[in-house]
C-alpha cells in the first residue's frame, strides 16, 4: 500500500503499525481456528478397544502439549498487539494534545487583544486587582489577626499579679496635696487615678491610710473621697480609710494588715516594709534606683498601670 505525497513520516509510521496490527490479528484467529479444530478433533475421534493404554496416553499427552504452544503464541500475539497499539496512541497523543493547547492559548490571547481593542483602556479584566482592592484586603487581614488589647481591668490584675489586698497612702498617690499641711486647707483627688483606683477596688481589699494633723484633715480627705464617686462606684467603705499622726503609725498599719502590695511615696516606709510586704510600689516624680527585687517604681499610680 502506497502512501501519498503529502503523508508525513508520522503518518507512514501508523499505517505501518496499523498494517502490523492486520497482520497480527490474522495470525491469532488462525491459531484460534487450529486450536479449536484439534480440540474438536481430538474429542471426536472414536476409541478403538484394541488400541493400546500407551498410545491413548501419547496421544493424548500429545494434543495437551499442542494446546498448550498455541495458548501460549496466542498470548503473545495478544500482548505484542497491545503494545503497539500503547505505542501508537502514545505517539499520537502528545503532539496533538500540545498543539491543542497553544491554539486554546492563542485563541484566548486573540480574544483578549480583540476585547481590550473595543474596550475602555480603565477596564481591567476579573483576575487583576486594583491598588485599592489590595490595600482594603491588606486592611481587613491586619484587623483580623491585629493582637486584642486588654482592658484595663485585665492590666490591673496581671499588675498586681492577682493580689487581694492592696494598702495605699492618699497624699501624692490618691490626692493632689503631698503634706499634711495642705491638707489643713484642702484636700483634691486626682481625676486621672479615679479609674485605676476604682478597678482595684472591684476584685482588691483596697485600705486607704495617710498622716493627718488635726480631724479637719480627716473630714476633708472624707468628704472628697466622697464626692469623687470613690465610695459609691467602688468597693471602698469610710471604715478602710485610716489615719494616723506619725509615719511610723503608717507602717504599723500595713504590718498588721498583711497585705499583697503596698503603695507609699516615701522611700524609708518601703525599705523598712521589704521584708514583710510580698510586693511594693514606689511612686516617685523622680526616677529612684531598686532597692529590693520585690519592690517597683513609676512615676505615679496611673502611669505604672498605663491607663495614661
Amino acid at each position: 500500500m502506497a502512501t501519498g505525497e503529502g503523508d508525513t513520516p508520522k503518518q507512514e509510521l501508523f499505517h505501518l503499525i496499523k498494517r502490523f496490527g492486520a497482520y497480527v490479528t490474522l495470525k491469532i484467529s488462525n491459531l484460534f481456528s487450529i486450536s479449536l479444530h484439534n480440540l474438536v478433533c481430538c474429542l471426536n475421534r472414536p476409541k478403538k478397544g484394541g488400541e493400546k493404554k500407551e498410545e491413548e496416553s501419547d496421544l493424548t499427552i500429545h494434543h495437551k502439549w499442542s494446546l498448550v504452544k498455541i495458548d501460549s503464541r496466542s498470548i503473545g500475539a495478544v500482548a505484542g498487539l497491545a503494545v503497539a497499539i500503547v505505542f501508537t496512541w502514545r505517539m499520537l497523543r502528545s503532539p496533538s494534545g500540545s498543539q491543542r493547547r497553544q491554539q486554546k492559548r492563542q485563541g484566548a490571547s486573540s480574544s483578549n487583544s480583540g476585547v481590550g481593542a473595543h474596550s475602555n483602556a480603565s477596564v481591567a479584566p476579573p483576575e487583576v486587582c486594583s491598588p485599592s482592592d489590595d490595600s482594603r484586603a491588606q486592611n481587613v487581614v491586619d484587623e483580623f489577626f491585629q493582637p486584642v488589647k486588654p482592658t484595663l481591668g485585665q492590666i490591673v490584675r496581671q499588675k498586681l499579679s492577682e493580689g487581694r489586698k492592696v494598702t495605699c497612702r492618699l497624699l501624692g498617690v490618691i490626692l493632689e496635696e503631698s503634706s499634711p499641711e495642705e491638707l489643713q486647707k484642702q484636700a483634691t483627688v486626682k481625676s486621672s487615678v479615679l479609674e485605676v483606683l476604682l478597678e482595684i477596688t472591684k476584685f482588691c481589699d483596697l485600705y486607704l491610710m495617710e498622716l493627718v494633723l488635726d480631724d479637719e484633715s480627716e473630714k476633708r480627705v472624707l468628704v472628697a473621697l466622697e464626692e469623687a464617686g470613690v465610695f459609691t462606684s467602688g468597693g471602698l467603705v469610710k471604715d478602710k480609710v485610716l489615719f494616723c499622726s506619725t509615719e511610723n503609725g503608717r507602717s504599723s498599719f500595713v504590718r498588721q494588715l498583711e497585705p499583697d502590695w503596698h503603695i507609699d511615696t516615701n522611700p524609708e516606709i518601703i525599705n523598712q516594709l521589704a521584708r514583710f510586704i510580698k510586693y511594693q510600689l514606689h511612686v516617685s516624680p523622680s526616677r529612684t534606683e531598686r532597692t529590693a527585687a520585690n519592690v517597683f517604681s513609676a512615676p505615679s499610680l496611673e502611669q505604672f498601670f498605663g491607663s495614661i
